[in-house]
């Protein structure tokens, strides 16, 4: 699998502050590449840089066979981007905005108009053509985006928390649509603050404070994290629960979710121990096995970082 992009130390500062800093890795064709951290972590301003449109202070990128510092337009030319905001004209219609995003593409004329028609139909909006863009729901307002991005059949495709504000349903619709149009070879760049979505990449780079802490499979990510076994306990003396599984060896880790708790114990003392002590201080707690997920790799390596 050849790389599309490679990143090598990157570094970016405002003043003396650093934003980025010390970043390499590098994408493969035919991926779907996820980009975490919390606000401020260097996500987007790291995706601004390998945009080209941002300069580095230091290090390099290469995109799609483009130096995003020496030439920042050819980066341009070679992507699509799409961002939380969508970047559409609501006053124009969805068939207007994908006319005016062609041409800003250099499409022009039959070349532009069958792409249209192509991507009308990739995405499901045939029937929306004519329909103002202020006129739509979130979810068809997001596919409008997508298809502006991929009018040029860009080779990477940088997706900046997309589906921020957008209903679940609408959300696995559109990395269903994003995941099609890898199979067929373009590299998906995603951040996202949704770990069920991060779940779908074939990798996941973790930023923590401007540094990339942990870049791995999901998998990988949650066994060399997140090792043991964990249980989600319902209860409402939840304080009385606490102090007995506390009382447990190999307790990793316990938090708060909801109405109950999430407890990790490594090495596991079984779920017919963790039950036996939630139940003697709790008679209706319930006990559970639980799967680790992304959500957890991130609390793992940011309270790692914290210590």
């Amino acid at each position: 699998m050849s790389d599309l992009i490679t990143v090598s130390r990157l570094c970016r500062s405002f003043g003396s502050f650093q934003a980025v800093k010390d970043v390499s890795f590098k994408v493969g064709r035919g991926e779907i590449f996820g980009y975490l951290g919390a606000n401020g972590a260097g996500k987007s301003t790291t995706i601004r840089m390998l945009c080209g449109l941002l300069q580095p202070t230091s290090g390099s990128a290469v995109v799609a066979g483009a130096d995003v510092a020496r030439d920042p337009e050819g980066v341009k030319r070679r992507i699509g981007y799409m961002s939380q905001k969508f970047s559409l004209y609501p006053d124009l219609t969805v068939f207007e905005n994908l006319d005016f995003f062609g041409g800003a593409y250099g499409l022009s004329g039959r070349a532009l108009r069958s792409r249209i028609d192509e991507v009308l139909d990739e995405l499901g909006l045939r029937d929306r053509s004519r329909s103002l863009t202020s006129s739509l729901p979130g979810g068809a307002r997001q596919r409008v985006a997508l298809a502006n991005a991929l009018l040029h059949n860009p080779d990477v495709l940088f997706l900046d928390e997309p589906t921020a504000g957008v209903d679940p349903a609408s959300r696995r619709d559109f990395i269903a649509l994003v995941r099609r149009r890898v199979a067929q070879g373009t590299t998906a760049f995603l951040t996202t603050h949704y770990m069920d979505e991060a779940e779908y990449c074939d990798r996941v780079g973790l930023m923590v404070a401007g540094c990339l802490k942990v870049l791995d499979t999901p998998s990988a990510l949650k066994a060399n994290h997140v090792p043991g076994a964990l249980f989600e306990v319902r209860t409402a003396r939840r304080g009385d629960v606490t102090a007995a599984l506390n009382a447990i060896q190999g307790l990793a880790t316990i938090q708060r979710i909801g109405a109950g708790l999430r407890v990790r114990y490594d090495p596991s003392p079984g779920r017919d121990r963790v039950a036996e002590s939630a139940l003697a201080a709790d008679p209706d707690a319930v006990v559970e096995a639980a799967e680790a997920s992304l959500d957890d790799v991130f609390r793992a390596v940011v309270d790692q970082e914290a210590q």
